[in-house]
């Protein structure tokens, strides 16, 4: 009963953050609606979020379909729990000091950057099944992050549109462009060693129970 509020609670903020950030970014948008549709689904953020907003709803509804079964398989909540986390790390130390929000667009900004995936990091630890967890997991986990990138680079060669400032191409270089991508693969392999390490911890940690089941 507890995990079924919790997976409530994880869907209604995900789609009232993403639902939102597009209806603000319509009312600002300084593109036609279809390109500005299409830049909001260009961001990691958007596209992650909406992720985890699934995921909690298709767990919810507790559905038989083909899509529970995919997500209810091992590794994927930490692969999820990955990619969000990513989200909120990169926002924190890269680009919260280059822009101000104020009013909805803050609360919006805090859901989709911090709020979220501080939630989807507590859920993972709580309700994750930690000794399926395995080291071949992280290549399989590295499969989302690379198409994105493929896919930004691509289109902004052809529409100039790159969603964040270290992967602008036009004006850092292409050069800097691939070091910079360089480092955020790091970054994605050394964070999925860490949650594989500290899955295998808690497998070995009688303490650690599922008690909000």
């Amino acid at each position: 009963m507890v995990k079924n509020n919790i997976l409530l609670i994880g869907a209604v903020l995900g789609w009232f953050a993403v639902i939102t950030q597009y209806i603000l970014m319509i009312d600002n948008r300084i593109a036609s609606v279809p390109e500005t549709t299409i830049r909001f689904f260009s961001f990691f953020t958007i596209l992650t979020n909406l992720i985890v907003a699934i995921y909690f709803t298709v767990l919810r509804l507790k559905k038989t379909t083909s899509l529970l079964f995919r997500l209810e398989k091992p590794g994927v909540l930490s692969a999820v729990t990955l990619y969000i986390s990513i989200v909120g790390l990169v926002y924190q130390v890269v680009l919260r000091s280059i822009w101000s929000p104020t009013g909805m667009q803050k609360l919006v900004d805090e859901l989709l950057h911090s709020i979220i995936p501080l939630f989807v990091i507590v859920f993972w630890y709580v309700y994750e099944n930690h000794k399926e967890n395995q080291w071949k997991f992280i290549p399989s986990w590295l499969i989302y992050p690379s198409l994105y990138l493929v896919y930004i680079l691509v289109r902004g060669n052809f529409s100039n549109f790159y969603p964040y400032p270290f992967v602008n191409v036009t004006q850092l270089g292409l050069q800097q462009v691939l070091i910079n991508s360089g480092v955020l693969v790091l970054v994605f392999i050394l964070a999925a060693v860490i949650f594989i390490s500290i899955s295998r911890w808690i497998s070995k940690n009688p303490s650690h129970s599922r008690q909000f089941e």
